[in-house]
């Protein structure tokens, strides 16, 4: 799996973003506590994670839900983080949707654009078949009077 603690760790950068949003205006953070505060999500991580999951195989399943983290974290008594996390997971559900919405319209859209085009190309088509008989007809007429 993984060959050292430090594997488990998140990249400093993300860590490092996140902090500066948490914190306020012109307060700085050095490497030390930085590097705690990752390891601290890591090992949050890698606990909630080991909660879920024995959820989902009480369960008799082995992909891992979103009612499972929330009980996993129920158990690891952070009831107080389930209704932020809830009210997270109905924004992303709301986000996905409105994505594949705005996916779906775009396609209709498009399928629209080619339908109305499909009309000049079987006038264009129309025109190519009267031009080949006008065509055919000049060579007979050619023929018979040779």
């Amino acid at each position: 799996m993984t060959e050292s603690p430090e594997d488990l760790n998140f990249p400093n950068a993300v860590v490092t973003r996140i902090i500066k949003e948490a914190l306020l205006d012109g307060v700085n953070i050095s490497k030390e506590p930085r590097s705690a505060i990752s390891r601290a999500a890591s090992v949050f991580m890698l606990s909630a994670t080991y909660w879920a999951n024995n959820f989902a195989m009480k369960g008799k399943r082995k992909p891992l839900n979103a009612s499972d983290v929330l009980s996993a974290m129920e158990e690891m008594e952070f009831q107080r983080f389930i209704t932020l996390l809830k009210d997270a997971l109905e924004a992303y559900k709301r986000e996905k949707k409105g994505k594949k919405e705005a996916s779906e319209q775009k396609k209709r859209d498009k399928g629209k654009k080619t339908d109305s085009e499909e009309p000049d190309k079987s006038r264009d088509e129309d025109t190519d078949e009267d031009e080949e008989r006008l065509e055919e007809e000049q060579n007979e007429d050619e023929e018979v009077d040779n």
